[in-house]
């Protein structure tokens, strides 16, 4: 019975003789998710408290191999550009999917990819852009969870990159703040955290005038009285200006001038493609004559409900926290 205790302790010296070193650097105290070949690994290292082994300042605890989280979301917004003349009332506009200029892969930081044939679907579930969506944490609305592409349709769902599923987002099921962005449009966001659960889809309708929004006049009220996020934020700024620094029209008028098909340097040519300056996404950017998107940017100034003297030089800021 008294060998268990030096056999123990032999083994225990043994291990340290001939264990192997862990590098600093390999350490991740927080934990982190790995990816490799379509496979997924979420880790934690540092359960505090439960300390198993020290050397100097580095210390390894017990660590934990977490189930990977899927919510369902089912987000609905309207891009204010495509409804501005809309071709059937409360559908938006689905020029640049008409016209082949949509991306196959996403133009925001994920790189999201989609097969072509998503593109081919017509009808209230065409495809009209690209959109971004955030999970901001309730606890601190800068903090952004888990963020993603995805695909609006002309009736302003926005789905998976199947072009018909809801959304998944990679997150543990509890209250969210939401967020909805588009390349060229005012980004808005849900005005409180919103439940979001891993055993139903939640909607969250970014179209409902009912529907509050993150500060003031997040977005335009269409004639229709649906909501719609603002269109004209062609500078990248976050922001809408018709005149002074950094307007977004100048950003048009540019763009303009410097295409290498404009020739002759024309104010009244025409751009075309998959486009920042194109504020109505009909694959055109135009600075001016019928049509221009300049136009929009102008109206939008000139209405906002924070421009009470109708000034040229207001600025439409996204209210997004930062």
């Amino acid at each position: 019975m008294k060998t268990k205790p030096i056999t123990l302790v032999l083994l225990i010296i043994n291990s340290f003789l001939f264990a192997q070193t862990i590098e600093k650097f390999s350490i991740n105290s927080g934990g982190a998710s790995v990816s490799t070949a379509g496979i997924e690994i979420l880790y934690t290292i540092g359960e505090i408290n439960v300390q198993e082994r020290g050397v100097e300042t580095v210390s390894i605890s017990e660590g934990f191999i977490n189930a990977e989280f899927r919510i369902l979301i089912d987000t609905k917004v309207f891009l204010q550009g495509p409804l501005v003349s809309p071709d059937t009332p409360s559908l938006m506009n689905d020029d640049l999917r008409s016209g082949g200029y949509i991306p196959t892969t996403s133009p925001y930081s994920d790189n999201a990819t989609c097969n072509a044939l998503v593109f081919s679907v017509t009808g209230n579930n065409a495809i009209v852009d690209w959109v971004w969506l955030e999970l901001r944490s309730a606890n601190d609305n800068t903090e952004i969870v888990n963020a993603r592409s995805a695909l609006v349709q002309r009736d302003g769902d926005v789905v998976d990159v199947d072009g018909v599923s809801n959304v998944i987002m990679r997150a543990a099921p509890t209250n969210y703040y939401v967020v909805v962005n588009h390349r060229n449009h005012l980004g808005a966001m849900s005005a409180s955290a919103i439940g979001l659960s891993d055993s139903s889809v939640t909607t969250v309708n970014f179209t409902n005038n009912g529907f509050s929004t993150y500060g003031t006049e997040a977005q335009v009220q269409l004639a229709s009285n649906d909501m719609a996020l603002w269109a004209g934020n062609t500078n990248g700024l976050n922001q809408i200006r018709f005149s002074g620094a950094d307007n977004s029209t100048n950003v048009i008028k540019d763009f303009i001038l410097a295409d290498p098909a404009n020739g002759f340097n024309s104010v009244t040519f025409t751009s075309t493609g998959y486009l920042l300056i194109d504020c109505n996404l009909n694959g055109q950017g135009k600075f001016s004559g019928s049509g221009n998107d300049s136009n929009i940017i102008k109206d939008n100034v000139l209405v906002h409900p924070g421009n009470g003297f109708n000034s040229p030089t207001f600025t439409i800021t996204q209210t997004i926290p930062e």
